[in-house]
Parts: structure tokens; sequence; C-alpha cells
């Protein structure tokens, strides 16, 4: 026999063994449901149906808001009022205790201490201080769960970013929203069930590269990748019939290529050909579902007075923001929008006022749209970046403008919705917002936390490869910190 021959058959004897004790289940259900669960359809299909959820989920959909960079929790959420008795002092050896640094500041004779120049308030029933370049958010802090104690140990950007969107610093692992499309499946047969949006930045000063390879599936099936939708022209490539070619005969021609596709699956069972022809169908189904989705003019003044008028421009956060909301009204299942240029090494107070305002209303409007639709209940909404900022100056310090470095140790994210505890505030830092003191929270127990809201045990959702059960938070200790749920 030729070898790949043999090899091809073993490959497809394992299968069939590996996937027989399902066999008397499928039959028994086929027959309960009154209807075959088989045939052509169903093969091509089998790859996006959802798993059975461990408990009850709070949550069915998730808009995750990543702010590309770092944001400084030392502007923005972390008060340390002691800091402004520091101001120009050298940060303590007792604080920093040995702690490695970038390369960024790694060779600064001295490390001087940066309070913000930026005044807080303690708001809502919470009490929960709030910078003043955020005056949407400080209307709306109790619908939110506020972790001050997020950490990693990744210190750069792009380990750093891979962690916090994949579970592992190195590349290749799937997303939390490919895992997110694993384990629920599709809600919506003409639309994506991942979708990803790059926002524009009104300030470019200092724009981070970020790739497909954060919103990939990794050794998942294709189909659970994130789809990118533009935010300029077309919102997908090719998603336009090409001039001349009606839509049956453009039907036809897919028929004809998929009927290619499914000879191919029925000779070599490659998983990759099923992805190319469920691809091939939503597409086609997407001509008609994505102009409709895009489509902003059916919205009324109260949404865009509500979100604000940037939300009226194609690209900007608010505009993002507002088609996220449009999404997961029609059944996506998890929306991620990237916003650039949170890396505030120099030049703070010339940047991160124009980032706060790109984001503080647009994030008001969404939560309280979503709320007053009835749909905050069931959807997450995730705000943060891949790690903070540092206390001490990056280069030149004045009470007028600083820098901060990048920080692993500490920095501050937000959820809310989807049954987490509006108002609730988790965690502490010491008074440098430089190292946990009370409750941290690491990385893989912010994606154990996530996953539990979907009705998933962490440690049970898994994929086998190469061998390997994996999971998307590994295998180390891990925890769902239910203080901030409800």
């Amino acid at each position: 026999m030729i070898p790949f021959e043999q090899f091809r058959q073993e490959l497809t004897r394992r299968h069939f063994l590996s996937a027989g004790s399902h066999v008397l289940g499928t039959a028994a259900l086929a027959s309960l449901a009154g209807k075959s669960l088989a045939g052509p359809a169903a093969a091509a299909n089998a790859g996006a149906k959802r798993q059975m959820t461990h408990f009850a989920p709070k949550a069915k959909q998730i808009i995750y808001l990543h702010m590309v960079g770092g944001p400084s929790q030392l502007d923005t959420y972390d008060y340390k009022p002691v800091m402004d008795q520091w101001f120009d002092k050298d940060l303590p050896d007792s604080v920093r205790m040995g702690q490695r640094l970038t390369t960024m500041t790694s060779g600064q004779a001295r490390f001087p201490i940066a309070p913000s120049k930026y005044k807080f308030e303690r708001c809502g029933q919470s009490g929960m201080w709030v910078s003043e370049l955020l005056p949407w958010m400080r209307r709306m802090v109790d619908d939110i769960a506020f972790v001050r104690t997020m950490y990693t140990e990744a210190i750069n950007h792009e380990p750093a970013i891979t962690l916090m969107q994949t579970g592992a610093q190195i590349t290749g692992r799937p997303c939390l929203g490919a895992w997110a499309s694993y384990g629920l499946g599709a809600l919506n047969d003409n639309l994506p069930t991942f979708v990803v949006m790059v926002a524009k930045s009104t300030n470019t000063e200092q724009v981070q590269a970020i790739s497909a390879r954060l919103w990939s599936s990794g050794f998942l099936s294709g189909e659970h990748a994130g789809v990118t939708f533009r935010t300029a022209g077309d919102p997908i490539l090719y998603i336009n019939d090409p001039p001349g070619v009606p839509r049956d005969v453009r039907r036809v021609s897919l028929d004809g290529v998929n009927a290619l596709n499914q000879l191919n699956y029925q000779q070599f069972g490659d998983p990759q050909t099923r992805t190319r022809i469920q691809q091939y169908e939503l597409a086609y189904r997407m001509q008609a579902s994505v102009p409709e989705l895009t489509d902003l003019g059916s919205e009324s003044e109260a949404t865009y007075k509500l979100y604000g008028e940037e939300a009226r421009k194609p690209g900007t956060f608010a505009n993002t923001a507002l088609l996220a909301r449009r999404m997961v009204e029609r059944g996506v299942r998890f929306v991620q929008i990237y916003h650039n240029n949170w890396d505030t090494h120099t030049n703070v107070s010339g940047r991160l006022p124009d980032q706060c305002r790109d984001v503080d209303q647009a994030c008001y409007g969404l939560i309280q749209d979503l709320k007053q639709r009835g749909m905050l209940d069931e959807t997450i909404v995730i705000w943060g970046g891949e790690f903070g900022r540092t206390i001490y100056s990056q280069g030149g310090l004045s009470h007028q403008n600083y820098g901060r470095d990048h920080h692993p140790r500490c920095f501050t994210m937000w959820m809310a919705g989807g049954g987490f505890k509006g108002g609730s505030i988790y965690g502490e830092t010491c008074d440098f917002s430089y190292n946990i003191v009370k409750d941290p929270v690491h990385v893989r127990d912010f994606h154990a936390t996530v996953l539990h809201q979907l009705g998933f045990d962490h440690e049970r959702l898994t994929f086998r490869s190469q061998g390997l059960d994996f999971r998307l938070t590994g295998v180390l200790p891990t925890r769902v910190v239910s203080e901030i749920l409800a």
C-alpha cells in the first residue's frame, strides 16, 4: 500500500474510533428530535456547533474594548494623593524590590516620582475615585466592577497583549473571542460569530503595531477566528459581487466551488476544507446582512447624543462602539475593539486627554444604550490594556508634563454587565501604585472569570492539540474572582 494511503486510512480509523463513543447518543438524539442529524449540511456545520455549558451562563455575548499600549492607572482610576509629597523624589528601593525594567528606563540615573497632574473625585454610591479626564465615566461607576490589582509577568507590548488576548505570551494560541466562539457557537447564521474592529485614535503620536495573530483561532478550527471589519470603505474586502456578475451567477459559481470542496473534504477529511466551505457560505449570506448592519441611518438623534457626535464619523472609537451594539443586537457573539496610542512614555499631558476623550463618552453611551435596551444583563463589556504605567517618570519631569514606562505589577481594568457586580471595587495597591497589597488578579484569573460568566469551568473547556488538552487559562493555579460577581 502507498504510505500516504496507509496514513490516510489509519487517520480515518482513529477519527472513527475517537468519535464512535458519541454515535449511539447522536442516533438517540436524532430519534427524539424526530429528524435526522446527519447529512452533508450537518457535516459542514459540525465545527460551528456549540459546546454544552457546564452551568447556567450569566452572559451570552461580549464586547471587549482593548486599549492598546497600556493606559496609565495613575492618571485614570488609581488615586494616590500621597504622591504629591513625593514629587521628583527617587522611587525607594524598598518599593521597587529589584523589579526588572524595560530597556527604555533601565539606564536612567534615577527614577523620579511623577504624581498625577489630574484631579480626582469620588463618584457614585461606591465612592470610586475617577480622574477629571473621564467625566462621563464618573456618571456610571455604579454600573461598573473595577479591578485595580490586575497583574502580568509580561513587560513589553507584544508578549503582554498576546498574553492578555490568548492566555500565553507566545503567539499561536486561540484568543478569548475564539474560545467563546468554540464554546458557545453562533447566534446568527448571517453574521460572523467573532468580529474585530480597530478604531482610529485622534492622537497618533505613538501607535503600537497589532496584527491578526491577536484574534487568531490558533489550533481551533479556522471558523472561530475573528473576522475583521474595516473602518473605512467596504467593511469587508470583496464583500460585493464584481461588476457585471448577477447574484444568481454568483450563486451558481459558489455552488460549483463548494461541490469541489466537498469532494476534497470527503476524500481527505481536512478540517480546513470544511472551514473554507462554511466561510464561503457565510460570506455569501453576509452580502445581504452586512450593509444593513453598517448602515447607521436608522439610528436616532437620541442615540448620537448618547454616544457623542464622533459616532457619526466612520472609524472613530465612538462609531465602532455604536456598531458593536448593533452587532450584539443582531447576534454577534464576541466583538473586539482595539483603540491604539495608550503607550505614554512621554508627553502624558499632550496625549492622555485625547485618548480619554476618544473613549469616555462612547463607553458611557454603549453601557447606557445596552442597559436601556435590556441587553446589558446578558452582555459583558470589558475595558483595559495589557499592563499599566510606572509612578516614576521616563525622561523629563515637570509639574505640567511627564512620561511613564510600562508597569506589569499592577493596573486597572473594568467590566460591566453580564453578571458582574456594578459598583464593586476590588483590590488595593500601595501608595506608589507599584505593588499590590491586597487581592491580586492575574490575567489567568480574569480569563477564568469571564469564561465562568459564559457558563464554563475554565479547567474543563479544553481542546486537544498535539496530544495535549489545552485550555485558555493554562496549567498554573487560577481562580474565578467571585467577589466582583453579582
